[in-house]
């Protein structure tokens, strides 16, 4: 038995981000999603790099003990190329990039995981999430604080424990190996589909859909259906026997789409449907509410000329305030020294005057978090509200490594437990 893949990658921008920051590359042995985070300038550089790396493994060559340590030595300079691009360009502070990557060995499959992008496999009908995320929502879950089916609509799904980022640390990947074989399909995803289109949906149109690419181009408008808020990316791909096919395999073409790709700015596939004509129609009453103010502005020339010192120093002193006000608004968690700490503001001050007031000490020593998320405090962690702020805690708590207390010994103790008997005056001498 000779075993290959049948594979299809899609990627779609979506119909709220502006740029596609997902990348994903499917070759004969070798499948990524990576999905970017940091912003425009930043998440598509960041899953770029990591689908760069990895591609160069889309080869023959791997032995079935050898491929968990190539995918571990290309993540890893993926993650210290994302580092140095993130310190030769300040701009660039915060990117980073979930990945989930499937190396073929043989009947093998050596898979590799990080942040909330995920890999499903269907075996005889049926249809199992292989990975697990790496999200303080899926926390919630692993430790009964929720139920799966809370998960799908809590507010905090998206906040990740673990990405791979610019922090200088070493961070944490799922490794692992699986047997595999023909008739297996899988579908590796970011979250732009598996947070929009139900469970129940993936598992129903991964198995009526028989070739891989009309099967993938049903996912992404499935989600494109769905409002797309988030780049919208998978791969399928189906295990093949080439002995049962009178040795005719699949193509052996590399796919590579999303931010990866020579037409990573592609226009979203939406754009003509009912989703997307509502988004397009919020767009323009968003311009057209802008608008308006244009309109007024002819008003202006009327107005005397020694008025308009006046009024730019209104503006300038009302600027100033309204900024001020907007900084205590925010929160954001960083240290006070010694715990993690929340704080009332933004974490600048200016010469006279301090933006940022301390709200809360949790009592957990920074110290007792793994290194990259004491990196994350260091940088502080902005909030949009306090509630937000306590979230983020929460997530972080998660990571301590706390030790137990040591009881402490009683007072009283009776002598023969360690107690020494109490010091008794000397009696005089006697003269000689």
């Amino acid at each position: 038995m000779f075993l290959s893949l049948h594979y299809a990658a899609r990627s779609d921008v979506g119909l709220v981000r502006s740029n596609n920051q997902d990348s994903a590359f499917a070759g004969p042995h070798l499948l990524v999603v990576a999905d970017g985070m940091g912003g425009a300038a930043g998440g598509d550089i960041a899953s770029s790099i990591a689908v760069g790396r990895l591609a160069a493994l889309d080869g023959e060559s791997h032995g079935p003990d050898e491929a968990l340590d190539e995918l571990k030595e290309a993540i890893a300079d993926a993650h210290a190329e994302i580092v140095e691009r993130a310190a030769n360009d300040p701009e660039l502070s915060g990117l980073g990039t979930t990945v989930t990557a499937l190396l073929r060995a043989g009947s093998t499959l050596s898979m590799a995981h990080i942040g909330d992008s995920r890999a499903y496999l269907m075996r005889d009908g049926e249809l199992d999430q292989v990975t697990t995320d790496h999200s303080f929502v899926q926390h919630l879950v692993d430790t009964g604080r929720i139920s799966a089916a809370d998960a799908e609509n809590h507010p905090k799904r998206s906040m990740l424990l673990r990405v791979l980022g610019d922090v200088d640390a070493d961070v944490p990947v799922d490794i692992s190996v699986r047997e595999t074989r023909a008739g297996d399909r899988w579908m590796l995803c970011s979250d732009g589909l598996s947070g929009v289109v139900s469970r129940e949906t993936l598992e129903h149109t991964m198995a009526e859909i028989e070739d891989p690419g009309d099967c993938a181009d049903e996912l992404v408008t499935l989600a494109l259906a769905g409002g797309a808020p988030d780049n919208v990316t998978c791969i399928v791909a189906d295990v093949v026997d080439i002995d049962a096919t009178d040795g005719v395999g699949p193509s052996t073409a590399t796919q590579i789409v999303g931010s990866a790709a020579r037409d990573r700015h592609r226009p979203t596939s939406g754009g003509n449907s009912a989703a997307g004509k509502a988004a397009k129609l919020s767009a323009k009453e968003e311009v057209d509410d802008d608008e308006e103010p244009s309109r007024a502005s002819s008003r202006w020339v009327k107005i005397r000329p020694w008025v308009l010192p006046l009024i730019a120093l209104a503006v300038v002193v009302a600027g100033t305030w309204g900024a001020y006000w907007w900084t205590q608004q925010q929160y954001y968690v960083g240290s006070d020294g010694l715990n993690i700490a929340i704080y009332q503001g933004i974490p600048e001050d200016l010469p006279l005057l301090d933006l940022d007031t301390l709200v809360e000490d949790t009592g957990i020593p920074v110290a007792s978090l793994p290194p990259y998320q004491q990196q994350r405090i260091e940088d502080s962690i902005r909030a949009t509200s306090f509630e937000d702020a306590r979230g983020i805690v929460t997530s972080l708590e998660a990571t301590a490594d706390i030790p137990e207390p040591t009881p402490t010994p009683s007072a009283s103790t009776t002598p023969g437990e360690g107690s020494s008997p109490a010091p008794t005056a000397s009696a005089p001498a006697e003269d000689a």
